[in-house]
Parts: C-alpha cells; structure tokens; sequence
C-alpha cells in the first residue's frame, strides 16, 4: 500500500491501520502584518516583495513531491501565518499547481484569513480558485482584547469580513476565539461569544490560552511586567468558565462538540484536521510545514528564504526526519485519538499493537490507569470504546499525563 515519503509516494506504510487511501496537504505560509503578543510560530513579518518567490517554491515543491502517483488528495488547507496576505492570483496559482500534480478533486480546501485582509474582490477571486472553506481568526469581538493581543482587527472588521465571505458564496466558515485574553471577563466573553452566534459560522474553534515563555507575552509575563495587559490574563480557573459556558451555547445553537477545541454543525467537521487526529497521513508544503506518512515524520526549514533557496537550487527543502517506532505510535494513538469527543476503540488498538511483544507490559500498564481514570470519572468507557468525560474537559492536558506519563 503506497505513502508518502520525503522524496514522494513509492514506498510503504508502516504502523499505520486501516488507512484511507486520501492525502492532506497542509500549505504553510509563515506571513503576518504583525506578530501577536501570544504567538511563538515561526512567521515574520516580511517585505510583499518576497510573496511571489515564496509561491514560486512551493509551486516547485509540488512538481517534485509526485503526488500522482499516491493516494488521492482529497483535503487542503492554508495556514499560518497569515496566507490571505497572498495576492488571490498566487493563491490560485498554487491550487491549480495542486491539482495538476496529483490529478484529483479537492474536496475542501481550507484558507486561513484575518479580518482585516478580507475584501470583496479577494472573497470573489478565492471562490473562483477553489476555495470552499475559510477559517477566520476572530479571536475575540472585544477590541480592548484585540489591541492588548496586537491583533489589527476590530470587531466590526470581522462582521465586515464575514458579510463579504457571505456575499461571494461561501457556505463553510469557521472562526476562533481565545478563551484567557488579557483584560477578558466573563461579561465580554459571554458577548464573544453572543457576537459569534449572530454570524453563525458552520465550524468554531476555541482555545483556552497557553502563555508560551519565548512569546513575547511570555517574557512579559516572566518578567512580571504590565505591556500587552500581562498584569490582566484571566486566572486558569476563570478560562475553564469561559471554555464551559461556549461549549454550553453552542450546544444549544445545534452545534456539535467534536474535537477538545472544535464544534461543528451537521456536516460541517473539519476534515483536513480529523486527519491529524486519527493519525491519517498529510504532505506538509512551505517553510516549516510538517509531515507525516503513517511510518514516519518529517518538516521542512523554517526559515522562508532559506526554503526558498533550496527549492530553487533543485534541493530537498526536509529536516528532522523522524521513524514512528511502535511505542510512540501507541502513545499518540491515545494523546491524538482521545482529543475527539467520540474517543478511540481500545479493541482495536489492542488488536493492532498485538503484532509486537514488547508493547504487552505498557498495554497492561494502561489497562490499570485506563481503570484507575475511570473510576475517578476522568475517563467514560463504553464497551471498548474509551472517552474523556464531557465534564472533564478542561484538564484533559492532566488526565494525558496521568494516563501517558
């Protein structure tokens, strides 16, 4: 059965089960306007000029990653960074790139977009190359929020944006918000999240704020400092309230939980992303984009114009390659398959580890911990399917380390 591999699709999954015979593909571009107080990704804020050549190598990439001769590709999604920075014309170009390699429909095809880079004309233009999903990275409706997070947007700019998307066509939009911003309350959360619901995007995501120390709210943070509202982040507490009551409006707005961080109306799942979750293979494309074949992991530089110079050079753009060896495909198994609200068929893991004697101690091992997790209601099982509980949610990141650690 093919894969994907560094250098292309001839070569065989390993560790990988009942694996769909459809590829992702992840196109990364590492571009913002600024850099947000809480990001630690490798973007840049760069010179436009430096667009059209990052776009060029990726259209290089794709020629040289033979996509016709593996599994169909059926999902694409462009992230970030920021890649509604694009000019609409290198967008198509790289779609069109994509399809002519791997000769397949696209079945959704995903743009990451900032309010505020959102236009009538752009909307228009990535209707017309394909596009049929966007996801708006709102973050907040609350502009003293957005400021201190040194988002550009405000949030008239996101009722701007969506009505624009609305009028060109598209029918499958989803939107952030971030739960723990920095001068957030519960009064202006619950009216995020009001705001949101009067859009009605098909897809929401929420994220509970993680203070990286290398961002720079971060270091403001470490350094005990008030710049960008460090003095003001809700405490985890009141972030696990915020998280709640979402999950609770959305629910009773006909929306379905089905990821720790994702709802959905019916039919309206993200299906590039399940392909992380269920360990499905995707082909990461640009500075920085990762991949991952079944057997093994690998990402490309991260530096933009480095990338940029091997791919015009004719050279392989790959680094930190990376075998899955059994035990580490147990362990995301559990860590990528629990994230989803329907879980994961203990059975079935069971069953397809079995092939390897050395897994039956750590199996064991989490037969008793599965046990232990339960009874303290961490953790639901049902026949042998295992879930976290719903009320439970919120310290999914602690019943990961108890149950994996």
């Amino acid at each position: 059965m093919a894969r994907v591999s560094p250098r292309g699709l001839r070569v065989f999954y390993v560790l990988t089960f009942n694996l769909p015979m459809t590829l992702g593909v992840y196109i990364q571009v590492p571009f913002c306007q600024t850099r947000c107080t809480y990001c630690n990704f490798h973007t840049g804020v760069v010179s436009r000029d430096r667009f059209e050549p990052y776009a060029d190598a990726i259209c290089r990439e794709i020629e040289t990653s033979d996509l016709s001769a593996g599994p169909t590709v059926d999902t694409v999604y462009f992230g970030g960074g920021t890649p509604s920075l694009l000019d609409p014309a290198l967008l198509t170009r790289i779609l069109d790139s994509l399809r002519q390699a791997s000769g397949s429909e696209l079945t959704e095809v995903t743009l990451e977009a900032d309010p505020e880079t959102i236009t009538r004309q752009k909307a228009a233009a990535w209707l017309a190359a394909g596009f049929n999903r966007i996801s708006l990275g709102a973050q907040s409706f609350d502009d003293r929020e957005l400021k201190a997070a040194g988002r550009m947007h405000r949030r008239e700019d996101i009722y701007r944006a969506a009505d624009f998307l609305r009028a060109a066509g598209f029918r499958n939009i989803s939107m952030d918000l971030i739960a723990g911003l920095a001068h957030q309350t519960h009064e202006s959360w619950e009216a995020s999240v009001g705001q949101l619901l009067r859009i009605l995007p098909e897809h929401v995501s929420v994220y509970m704020l993680e203070v990286d120390d290398d961002s720079r709210l971060g270091k403001e943070v470490l350094a005990g400092g008030s710049r960008y509202g460090a003095a003001k982040i809700p405490d985890d507490d009141a972030m696990a309230d915020f998280y709640d009551y979402a999950a609770a409006r959305l629910a009773s707005a006909g929306y379905d939980h089905y990821e720790i961080s994702n709802w959905g109306l019916p039919g309206r799942h993200s299906q590039h992303n399940l392909k992380y979750w269920r360990r499905q293979p995707y082909l990461g494309l640009g500075a920085g984009a990762h991949s991952f074949d079944g057997g093994s992991r690998w990402a490309n530089v991260h530096e933009p114009a480095r990338y940029v110079t091997l791919i015009e050079r004719g050279a392989s753009a790959h680094e930190q390659f990376e075998t899955v060896v059994p035990p580490q495909a147990l362990q995301e198994e559990f860590y990528l398959g629990l994230r989803q609200l329907e879980g994961i068929d203990f059975a079935r893991i069971e069953r397809d580890y079995s092939f390897d004697p050395h897994l039956s101690d750590r199996l064991a091992v989490l037969r008793d911990r599965i046990d232990y997790l339960r009874s303290n209601g961490f953790i639901e099982v049902d026949g042998s399917r295992l879930r976290i509980a719903p009320d439970r949610l919120t310290v999914s990141n602690e019943i990961f380390v108890q149950l994996l650690g």
